[in-house]
């Protein structure tokens, strides 16, 4: 991280596998800098306080809530965002099923569960519903009951799997 003139803090990071050089005011979060100077609107700002989980991002390929993240500590990191997901016009296998299964209501927790969920099966491809259950435990949904989103993410699994085996 270097100072700018103007106090403002510049730090060079990769999201979604393109780099970046921002400027931005030092107290900023990662959810604030990514909505607000990058416009990747789709990671949502819900809670400020790291209870929901809409804010869930990848760094370094981890989940983290972007709103307890400051922005100054991401110089030199990767970070994977809702819009990184999608491999060109092709949705991710857990978009995919997250349609397919109805896991998705009004949508608001979305971006947070579709990221955590990835960052589960690159790690464990053959999570168990407890797994699973587990890995999204930080992840609020008013409107789904959980039960299709732990379907969704074990449809997305055995659906890579199978791809994975060709």
């Amino acid at each position: 991280m270097r100072r700018s003139p103007t106090n403002n803090a510049r730090i060079a990071l990769t999201v979604n596998g393109e780099t970046k050089e921002l400027l931005f005011a030092p107290n900023k979060t990662l959810l604030e800098v990514l909505r607000e100077d990058l416009g990747l609107t789709g990671t949502k700002h819900g809670c400020e306080l790291g209870e929901c989980g809409a804010c869930a991002v990848l760094l370094n390929g981890r989940p983290v809530l972007s709103c307890l993240v400051l922005a100054l500590e991401c110089d030199g990191r990767q970070v994977e965002t809702i819009e990184g997901l999608a491999d060109d016009a092709r949705l991710h296998p857990l978009q995919e099923a997250f349609a397919d299964c109805g896991a998705a209501q009004c949508g608001y927790c979305t971006p947070g569960f579709l990221v955590t969920a990835k960052a589960l099966l690159d790690e464990r491809p053959n999570a168990t519903r407890g797994e699973i259950t587990e890995a999204l435990s930080g992840n609020l949904c008013r409107c789904t009951g959980y039960i299709q989103i732990f379907e969704a993410v074990e449809e997305a699994a055995a659906k890579m799997g199978a791809k994975e085996s060709k």
